[in-house]
């Protein structure tokens, strides 16, 4: 069985903090967020644990996907340096400063 992406680890916290509010007994919404996230009751009652503990729902973030680009070497070793000094992932890195970069060079008008 592979493991839960954070996408669905955030849809199943919140969930569970859901359920937590719906329902009067742990025994049911174990019961119900196994079924709902087809998961074991002892990994449901984890997140239910987990859920216990929030002040408010889990953002969930937006599924990633590979995107390959070409680019100049020197350009490559400048983003992998950079990512290793920050501690950041090259992914992190080279998302933000799309970001950055879509932000500032948006059309005006």
């Amino acid at each position: 069985m592979s493991r839960a992406t954070e996408v669905e680890k955030a849809g199943r916290l919140n969930r569970a903090r859901a359920l937590l509010r719906e329902l009067p007994a742990l025994p049911a919404a174990v019961e119900r967020l196994a079924q709902e996230c087809a998961i074991s009751p002892r990994q449901a009652y984890r997140y239910l644990q987990q859920a216990e503990r929030l002040a408010r729902p889990v953002p969930v973030a937006e599924a990633k996907q590979a995107f390959t680009v070409k680019l100049p070497g020197s350009l490559i070793r400048r983003v992998r340096l950079y990512a290793t000094a920050t501690g950041t992932s090259i992914s992190e890195v080279v998302g933000r400063a799309l970001l950055a970069w879509l932000h500032r060079s948006r059309p005006r008008g």
